[in-house]
């Protein structure tokens, strides 16, 4: 049998958030975001699972690792010359609102923040790199959110269209691949970083929620429509964390338990925003929850007409679902809830770790959409360590995506329409999820402590060597 080369022109390269690696929070007349207020550590994973979070920043009592991040601000030379050492294609990375907008209200964009994505790009673009822009990633204005409680305002999404038509009109002829909002339905799990505003109490939560969401999506459609008329051959998608469901058992009742968690959770803001309206099994829910949707004049008709490109997708897990669960089946590293699957192993972070999964949901979304799709995130978060000789041994890391990039494989010849693969943390950066550093997914290892020490040496690891010629063989050697 012929070896299984990638489509021509597919796009392979590696992932970042502007919060996670730029650091120079104060510089270039930047802003306070959400990123710049959450502590590391353990004390953010509370921050984000507790009620009642204020969005200050208290020195004495925390830490903020995003502050300096890895310094790509100041080093972004030297890490793309190692991403174009390593072949990639695109890089997918993320503006940073505040650099652009620092308050989120002003009428005029701030030239410093624009011409540091200037020359990023033009870096890029020099190397061989088309980038691959987030509008959107986890650093709503610090400003906007005390102000104006997140997304939860509709006079939010006048401020996003200021700030999309300016980057648009600056970068129309550097960017051609966009996203609007980052992981958009992880706002279920994680509302400070995804909506902007802390819920207060677990009965609070689906009014906000939802009306937060319906923000998003008019947001998001005004950003495709602005995208098409300033930008008439760049492709503009969602993005959306997809982890597949699986039933614990073929119970009916766990059965239908899966798929309503399901349908909520994985296609709820993806049917929106590919299909253009709300879905029908969400009527249900609003009646049962008692979710009134406060829509402005228009705002149907903008969803109706902004659909996106693409659907780009983190995929990291899948999730398994039962009715009724006792806490020893709960899944304990997963934030998107569920019980342990029997079938699989798990990450040192708990995350379970299937391949399959990856397949199954390249398949499950292409049926339900039709639309390219663009695994812009995947990924092993892992404790590296480093050998006497300065070597990086990260076999593990290795293993991993090649199973997943195995499975993407296999889902091409199903029939998928898949755009390219950018796995997660292609450089070590802050995990948005814990604030540390140790939990590492780089080919690019980055000498940055969980205590705040290192000299932020990059070094290449093992896999800096697999993934480059894996890019070169364009994925028949894996």
């Amino acid at each position: 049998m012929k070896p299984f080369q990638f489509p021509k022109g597919f796009l392979w390269g590696g992932a970042t958030a502007a919060n996670q690696i730029e650091g120079g929070f104060h510089e270039g007349n930047k802003g306070l975001n959400i990123a710049d207020v959450l502590p590391g550590g353990k004390e953010r994973l509370d921050v984000l699972q507790t009620p009642g979070f204020n969005f200050e920043i208290d020195r004495e009592k925390f830490s903020y690792p995003n502050h300096e991040a890895i310094d790509f601000y100041h080093r972004y030379k030297e890490d793309i010359a190692l991403f174009a050492e390593m072949g990639f294609k695109v890089f997918r990375m993320s503006i940073a609102w505040t650099r652009i907008f620092p308050n989120g209200t002003e009428l005029e964009a701030n030239e410093e923040g624009l011409a540091f994505y200037d020359r990023v790009f033009d870096e890029l673009l020099k190397n061989g790199i088309e980038p691959v822009v987030t509008i959107s990633h986890y650093e709503m204005p610090l400003n906007l959110v005390k102000e104006y409680g997140g997304w939860r305002s509709h006079e939010v999404v006048t401020f996003f269209e200021r700030y999309i038509k300016a980057i648009f009109n600056r970068y129309k002829n550097k960017v051609k691949y966009w996203m609007t909002f980052n992981e958009i339905n992880s706002g279920f799990v994680m509302p400070i970083q995804g909506l902007g505003f802390a819920i207060q109490k677990e009965e609070d939560k689906f009014q906000p929620t939802f009306q937060a969401y319906h923000h998003q999506f008019v947001a998001s459609a005004i950003a495709v429509k602005a995208c098409h008329e300033i930008i008439p051959d760049a492709k503009i998608g969602c993005m959306i964390l997809y982890a597949p469901v699986y039933a614990y058992d073929s119970n009916p009742e766990n059965v239908m338990y899966a798929l309503q968690k399901e349908r909520l959770f994985n296609y709820f803001c993806a049917d929106v925003q590919v299909r253009g309206e709300y879905p029908a099994f969400i009527n249900r829910y609003f009646e049962e929850h008692q979710i009134e949707l406060d829509i402005h004049e228009g705002d149907l008709e903008l969803i109706k007409e902004g659909t996106v490109d693409y659907i780009g997708f983190s995929y990291y897990m899948s999730r398994t679902e039962k009715k009724e669960k006792t806490d020893l089946e709960k899944s304990q590293g997963n934030l998107i809830g569920g019980v342990k699957n029997p079938f699989l192993k798990a990450s040192d972070w708990g995350w379970e770790i299937d391949p399959m999964g990856l397949r199954i949901s390249l398949n499950q979304l292409y049926d339900r959409y039709r639309v390219p799709l663009f695994v812009v995130e995947n990924g092993l978060g892992a404790y590296d360590k480093v050998e006497e000789d300065g070597s990086i041994n990260d076999d593990y890391r290795i293993d991993f995506l090649r199973e997943h990039i195995k499975a993407m494989g296999e889902a091409i010849k199903d029939g998928v329409n898949l755009m390219g693969y950018t796995s997660w943390g292609c450089i070590d950066l802050v995990s948005a999820s814990s604030g540390e550093f140790s939990k590492r997914y780089g080919y690019i290892y980055v000498d940055k402590h969980d205590d705040g020490s290192g000299t932020l040496e990059r070094k290449k690891k093992k896999s800096f060597f697999w993934y480059k010629n894996v890019i070169a063989t364009n994925g028949e050697k894996l």
